[in-house]
């Protein structure tokens, strides 16, 4: 009952990068865009009627407020979610169409969950934590079930790393099951949580970093998650944000699936990975959400376009006079490249009084494009600069 079992597809173009077999668990496609549900919903499910009665809250920054707002609709409990001062407006909608009454509070996950002690303790209700939470890790240990039902001969699952809720289940599941199948955690560079805290040996918390991947940006790991990972996970691994944009964009443009920053972190890690694996061994990358603010999306495609090449801006230097910019379109259009913007400018402390300023942006077919005009402007001695 609202939870899909979600497919689980083997992904030529990334094992011809990776040349290993890599599989994607596309837990982007689950009811509410990503693994949450499954935690929420076995978290309410196992409350006693008097606990349903008072009501339940809960802090998250989208995914496990849309979670428990879904899954408190479907019990017919009623919901509260804190969220975050700076949470994605689409975040918010979706989590207010489930029927929850949204409160926000703070500038971040952590704040927000200070807050929601707080009214939990004077409203009587029932916290939903978003992780460290023994019936919403068995929840999330049903992605690790399905992993290992579809897929009985896999050698490596990489799981995106918050809290550590979803990798903790997963890592329970897939132990039971066949101890020998390695369990990676990819973290974000810029909160490496888990990965200090292993180091530390004990509870470690991250005051500062910015990642686009919001969904995992937790300062401080849980508890029971931390003794969790200590003893299922074989590794935690880092990621940095350009990396997981260039994934994000290929996920887009050769898979065709859209993935939010958090889902797509532990596809990144194979992709950039320095050592490549057998070509015989498997490895499954879940991709554990896809609610993705849209304005956002248009970053990345643009990104994207970019770290591949194909997306090229540039700062030209002109004297500023008639046919000035005729020069380079034609030189622009000799190498077959596409303008797709231009935008001119006079009054930057940069140009200088009878020049201006030409800012263009070109749609190239590869990097083998872009090299190519470079040294049409090198010969024809063209000032530019190439913007990034």
């Amino acid at each position: 009952m609202g939870v899909r079992r979600t497919d689980l597809i083997k992904s030529a173009t990334f094992s011809e990068m990776t040349g290993s077999n890599v599989f994607l668990k596309l837990e982007c496609l689950q009811k509410t865009g990503s693994f949450k549900i499954r935690g929420a919903l076995h978290k309410i499910s196992r409350m006693d009627d008097d606990s349903k009665k008072l009501g339940v809250i809960a802090a998250s920054a989208g995914n496990h407020a849309q979670a428990v707002a879904y899954a408190s609709s479907i019990l017919s409990v009623d919901s509260i979610i804190v969220m975050p001062k700076n949470a994605s407006p689409s975040k918010i909608l979706a989590t207010k169409s489930y029927g929850a009454k949204v409160i926000l509070q703070g500038q971040n996950y952590d704040e927000a969950a200070e807050f929601v002690k707080e009214y939990a303790t004077k409203e009587n209700r029932i916290e939903i934590p978003a992780f460290n939470d023994p019936e919403i890790i068995i929840g999330q240990g049903t992605v690790g079930l399905e992993i290992i039902e579809d897929l009985q001969d896999v050698d490596e699952v990489y799981v995106p790393v918050g809290g550590g809720g979803l990798i903790c289940g997963i890592a329970i599941a897939i132990k039971a099951t066949n101890p020998k199948v390695k369990v990676i955690g990819v973290e974000s560079s810029a909160f490496p949580t888990m990965k200090e805290s292993l180091s530390q040996k004990k509870i470690t918390k991250v005051s500062n970093g910015h990642t686009i991947a919001d969904g995992i940006s937790i300062k401080t790991p849980g508890l029971l998650t931390f003794n969790l990972v200590r003893k299922y996970v074989d590794d935690i691994v880092l990621v940095d944000d350009t990396s997981i944009v260039k994934t994000m964009f290929l996920l887009m443009e050769r898979a065709k699936i859209v993935a939010e920053a958090a889902g797509a972190i532990s596809l990144a890690y194979l992709l950039d990975k320095p050592v490549r694996t057998s070509k015989d061994k498997r490895q499954v990358s879940v991709i554990s959400g896809g609610n993705v603010d849209m304005y956002l999306l248009g970053q990345i495609v643009s990104k994207g376009l970019m770290q591949t090449g194909r997306l090229l801006k540039i700062f030209i230097d002109l004297p500023d006079k008639p046919g000035a910019l005729k020069k380079i379109v034609d030189e622009i259009s000799k190498a077959n490249i596409n303008i797709v913007e231009v935008e001119h400018d006079r009054l930057s402390s940069n140009v200088f009084p009878g020049t201006a300023g030409v800012y263009l942006s070109l749609e190239l077919e590869n990097k083998e494009k872009s090299t190519t005009l470079m040294r049409l402007f090198k010969n024809e001695k063209i000032n530019f600069s190439i913007v990034k």
